[in-house]
């Protein structure tokens, strides 16, 4: 793909964004919805998920107003690119930029594919404050420079870009009913079977924990992990993590003992250190961990895990809450034909990952070609 770029004029981020700054009363606004920063996905500028006013303590930070059409930017840890369109009006915190594109230079349905660009992340990486929770403000990326397509060229590029975009979120909803149609058929296979197990039969903690400086190279944090995901691929640096943290091996099950709704539980692929709000498991002979994961985030055991939180800012669950979970637990022959079928059906799902990975990468290029 070849652009024409000599035309185009040099802008500022500015220019063709416009920040607001519109406050609410938590306590009095008829908005019914916010999203708070694990509502926002790394490099997916779609909100499929959000919280309901009421529904816990939001702290004061949660004042900022957004309008169904802005663009909102978490203003903390930008490298993890989170940046996302709204389809609803509703609340979110202050450190959360709201932003609105300036119509009269610029097309605003390319707004948020300009802020995915390399360059906009290195820049906002580059000006970023503090060294523990990084963020930055609103003045440091009013000033990052960009080429200004024509408004003509920038009705195109948005198109295509959209496009490809659609293409993405088609393949994650096939994805989505496939999963949805596995996760049913092992919990039919459960149904209506007599509980003859508790977890804590099954999960032994493993509490080796690394010191600064650590020596592994990749860390897992709650930031890595999408929900309900049976592998995590994603890591950051240790180099970054100046604080004791837990040590995982390849293989390790991990759980999530922070916010149990976001339904966080993985079998680790690398070896690495994590944050101790996520509890390393082994397992003993009765079982495998790949069979206790599909228990994790089956829908019987959320139905019992979520409301066990303790905490009113952020609830959590303890090993002791997690091994009270009673199941049934078939034998080892039993489990493993059962651990083929489902399978079978996790090969097909990863076939599709593949798929969205690939066209995600050619969004990406295309992002990058024109910003």
């Amino acid at each position: 793909m070849k652009i024409d770029k000599s035309k185009w004029k040099k802008v500022k981020f500015g220019e063709v964004a416009i920040q607001q700054t519109s406050n609410v009363d938590i306590e009095t606004t008829n908005l019914t919805r916010y999203i708070a920063g694990d509502h926002m996905k790394t490099e997916n500028i779609h909100l499929r998920n959000w919280g309901i006013v009421g529904d816990g303590y939001l702290g004061p930070a949660f004042i900022r107003k957004f309008e169904q059409g802005d663009i909102l930017y978490g203003s903390r840890r930008t490298y993890l690119k989170k940046v996302a369109v709204a389809d609803f009006d509703g609340i979110t915190a202050n450190t959360t930029f709201v932003i609105k594109g300036n119509d009269e230079i610029f097309v605003p349905k390319l707004l948020p594919f300009l802020m995915l660009s390399d360059s906009f992340t290195k820049h906002s990486i580059e000006k970023s404050k503090g060294s523990v929770n990084p963020y930055i403000n609103w003045k440091d990326i009013a000033n990052y420079e960009f080429l200004l397509p024509s408004k003509e060229e920038q009705v195109h590029l948005a198109k295509l870009l959209w496009a490809v975009d659609e293409v993405v979120e088609r393949e994650k909803e096939v994805k989505r009913r496939l999963e949805e149609t596995r996760r049913i058929f092992f919990e039919i296979y459960l149904n209506n079977k007599q509980a003859n197990h508790k977890l804590g039969d099954c999960l032994i903690p493993k509490k080796n924990k690394s010191r600064v400086p650590h020596n592994v190279e990749k860390y897992l944090g709650l930031e890595h992990i999408e929900s309900g995901i049976f592998q995590c691929e994603n890591y950051g640096s240790s180099i970054d993590v100046l604080s004791d943290a837990y040590i995982f091996n390849r293989g390790d099950l991990l759980y999530s003992k922070l916010r149990p709704n976001l339904d966080k539980a993985i079998i680790a692929d690398f070896d690495g250190i994590c944050t101790t709000e996520l509890i390393v498991y082994d397992t003993n002979s009765l079982t495998t961990k790949d069979f206790i994961l599909h228990i994790l985030h089956s829908k019987p055991f959320l139905d019992y895990i979520i409301p066990k939180g303790f905490g009113t800012k952020m609830p959590r669950v303890s090993h002791e809450i997690i091994s009270a979970y009673e199941f049934y637990l078939p034998g080892i022959r039993e489990q493993k034909n059962l651990l083929d079928k489902l399978n079978k059906f996790q090969l097909n799902e990863n076939k599709l990952t593949e798929t969205i990975r690939s066209v995600e990468q050619i969004k990406s290029v295309l992002i990058n070609k024109i910003f």
